[in-house]
């Protein structure tokens, strides 16, 4: 016999939630996200119901929200660095208990049966689904995840500070694999917010030397508060050549001087869903040397439980602003002019 749903007594049978009316600028003059009241959504088979505790505000939602990434589900709730309790399993559901608090990803649903999927490339994966893209995410009071593809939290997190470590973290953590940092060596990062101060924490901790280009001199504070060994600008020329970088920054034009400072066989890695066009590139000062460009889509199941046991490892601590679950939008205006010292997180439910 099929095992019957199950849930807490006693649900709301509304909720609150944010979500994308028009897509466009967060700062024009007809902002792109309404606050509004919906059904709690239910959960199929195979999937969970979670209570939001904490969602943090990543720039793909920015991207979601201005139109930048086509709109793939109308009038979508953003949102996938969720932290929340489970309150109802779907039929056929039995991996997580009531109560038992869980993180939901980028990464929502992959086939499992495509030649990527089954070559352990489920990133690449042409039938993926996404978090607050595809499907309603975290900027909401309630959420559905198909069981497989949430994950346990660390106990030593508090969950506002494992937010941001479910696609920052992550995503960060894929970039940083696929930019084949040698031991020791010296590491660029372009762009420092929420996945760039996680990823150089990791980097710090395993004795690599970072350098950091940003454009907001608070950030660049920071990143030499966390133990950077230089900050510069976004464009300035590396005080070091550089073994390998990551680009965090949605910004083309930062590319030729990105590989311009880049050692002899170094590797660079573009780390986001979004890049506005990149300029024509000469063959003798940005690839001769057998250097390296490479992009970064999404992440597997594999990398996001390999970087959550590192993270609690390591004691990774992402530097958060908790923002009312109200100012969302002044969440997402906050990211877009980029001077911010680690993520801005969502307080939605009591932790």
């Amino acid at each position: 016999m099929a095992k019957l749903p199950e849930a807490v007594p006693n649900l709301p049978s509304n909720m609150r939630a944010w979500q994308v009316t028009t897509p466009g600028p967060i700062d024009g003059p007809h902002a792109p996200l309404a606050f509004v009241t919906k059904p709690v959504p239910q959960p199929q088979p195979g999937e969970t119901l979670v209570r939001v505790l904490a969602c943090g505000v990543c720039h793909t939602d920015l991207h979601v929200s201005e139109g930048d990434l086509p709109v793939h589900h109308a009038h979508v709730t953003p949102g996938h660095e969720i932290v929340g309790e489970v309150v109802a399993n779907g039929a056929q559901t039995s991996r997580f208990k009531l109560g038992e608090r869980i993180g939901i990803p980028w990464l929502r649903w992959t086939c499992g049966v495509c030649r990527y999927c089954r070559s352990g490339r489920e990133n690449l994966c042409p039938h993926s689904l996404y978090t607050g893209w595809d499907h309603d995410g975290g900027y909401a009071e309630y959420v559905t995840v198909p069981e497989g593809f949430a994950y346990r939290i660390p106990e030593r997190f508090a969950s506002v500070t494992a937010a941001p470590l479910l696609c920052a973290g992550i995503i960060g953590y894929r970039a940083f694999e696929r930019a084949n940092v040698p031991a020791g060596g010296r590491l660029g990062l372009y762009g420092f917010g929420g996945s760039a101060h996680i990823t150089a924490q990791i980097a710090i901790d395993q004795g690599i030397e970072v350098h950091i280009f940003t454009r907001g001199q608070d950030a660049q504070a920071f990143g030499l508060k966390l133990g950077a060994a230089s900050a510069q600008g976004a464009y300035d020329p590396s005080p070091v050549k550089l073994d390998s970088a990551i680009m965090f920054a949605p910004v083309g034009d930062m590319v030729p001087n990105e590989l311009a400072n880049l050692d002899k066989g170094g590797t660079l890695a573009l780390a986001g869903i979004h890049l506005s066009d990149i300029p024509s590139l000469n063959y003798q000062d940005h690839l001769f040397h057998e250097k390296n460009l490479t992009s970064v889509e999404s992440n597997t199941r594999r990398d996001g439980e390999a970087f959550l046991t590192l993270a609690d490892r390591l004691n990774i601590q992402p530097a958060t602003t908790p923002v009312a679950f109200e100012h969302a939008d002044e969440a997402l205006r906050t990211v877009k002019r980029g001077d911010l010292q680690g993520a801005c997180v969502l307080r939605i439910g009591e932790d």
